[in-house]
């Protein structure tokens, strides 16, 4: 059993899909790892550190990934890189399909069985394996970090001898794992913290660490959660009582974190070029969404926009950032995960295809996309002609 861990081809990736931790686990379940030379030098870890946990050092992808029964990565796997995978080889990845249909069909051309790792379910058992959660927290934190690198002032308040530095204010929007994080950073670098979330329930988790929370707190507010804690669609009035009630809001805030992503489709737009023109100059926007369009009007992919003296910071990677303690929680998402695919005693990769993980998460096999979410549509069968048949005196109504 041989598991390749090639380094990633994307320019923007830092993290790496295995750290010495993890191949020490995966030698003592009877596999070989191999692992490309430099692919963790970006997470802080040299090839001498793989060698000493015992896995093969291979000159370059190709040879990583030859003949490996799995291939753990970070990334989707590119065009280019398909050709040295054997097929029905496992890839372990985040795979980002949605969008990208076409390189999904490339990876099930080339007869390998990707595995979507961010598909996989929220359940207690799988809570260890949940890439969203550990790279979202990830993410939560250097937003904050980022926001106070670009904001030309302290954050906590200071009392000195020439006078008092006032605490800076801060406004996550949005109280998922990430938006929770940074609330957590915001509150330990000493900030004033608000947020706001479509779902009730949030309010508990926003004032338990220790900031106040900000929405129109309605009737229809109070019901607007799903009795599986999903957020309910809410009506046009509430939505402009929302908006004007941020609008109110944000004019007084110093950085502003926005946090709202739904896998599959475009982010809301949260902030207007209307909210961004009524904050201070030196005020800091921070869009964790800008890789499906942005929560914020006018952040850009890749760039730090100042517009009348605020800055819209659109970074890409946010958890890859800071790569080392990304990787680390990455790799052994991975780990938990292709632990429950091999064999104790025959120490060999040995799929349940009915587990209910492997088929949440399987994206395409054996030559074909399986995922429900993503297989070709086929075209609707056509109705077959009837015979037209003789009308009846009794089918007319007669008497």
């Amino acid at each position: 059993m041989k598991i390749g861990v090639p380094a990633e081809v994307d320019g923007l990736e830092s993290r790496v899909a295995a750290t010495p931790e993890t191949v020490k686990k995966f030698i003592a379940l009877g596999a070989e790892v191999s692992v490309q030379s430099g692919a963790g030098l970006a997470s802080r870890i040299p090839d001498a550190e793989y060698a000493a946990a015992g896995a093969t050092i291979a000159a370059d992808a190709a040879e990583a990934v030859r003949d490996a029964d799995v291939v753990l990565k970070v990334r989707r796997p590119q065009a280019e890189e398909l050709p040295a995978y054997r097929k029905g080889a496992l890839v372990v990845a985040t795979m980002d399909p949605y969008g990208h249909e076409d390189a999904v069909a490339a990876i099930a051309g080339a007869g390998v069985t990707a595995i979507a790792m961010e598909f996989m379910p929220r359940i207690t058992r799988a809570q260890v394996m949940d890439v969203l959660s550990s790279q979202a927290n990830l993410a939560g934190y250097q937003a904050v970090i980022d926001a106070a690198a670009e904001y030309d002032r302290a954050l906590p308040m200071m009392m000195t001898a020439a006078g008092t530095v006032p605490a800076a204010r801060v406004f996550v929007m949005g109280a998922g794992v990430a938006g929770l994080q940074a609330i957590a950073t915001a509150r330990r670098l000493g900030a004033v913290v608000t947020a706001t979330d479509v779902r009730p329930a949030a309010k508990e988790q926003v004032e338990s660490l220790g900031a106040k929370f900000v929405a129109v707190e309605d009737d229809e507010f109070k019901q607007a959660e799903t009795a599986a804690g999903y957020a309910k669609p809410m009506s046009a009035e509430y939505q402009a009582k929302q908006a004007a009630l941020v609008a109110e809001h944000i004019k007084k805030q110093d950085i502003v974190i926005t946090t709202a992503l739904i896998p599959g489709r475009a982010a809301p737009r949260l902030v207007s070029a209307a909210m961004v023109a009524s904050m201070k100059p030196g005020s800091v926007l921070i869009d964790l969404a800008v890789e499906r369009g942005g929560n914020v009007e006018g952040a850009k992919p890749g760039e730090v926009t100042v517009v009348d003296g605020k800055k819209i910071v659109g970074h890409l990677n946010v958890a890859g950032r800071i790569a080392a303690t990304a990787s680390q929680l990455y790799a052994k998402n991975l780990y938990a995960f292709v632990e429950t695919l091999i064999d104790k005693a025959s120490k060999t990769v040995a799929v349940n295809w009915d587990d209910e993980l492997v088929k949440a998460t399987v994206l395409t096999r054996d030559g074909a996309v399986v995922h429900p979410a993503f297989k070709p549509k086929e075209a609707p069968k056509e109705a077959p002609v009837e015979e037209p048949k003789p009308i009846l005196v009794a089918e007319q109504g007669a008497s």
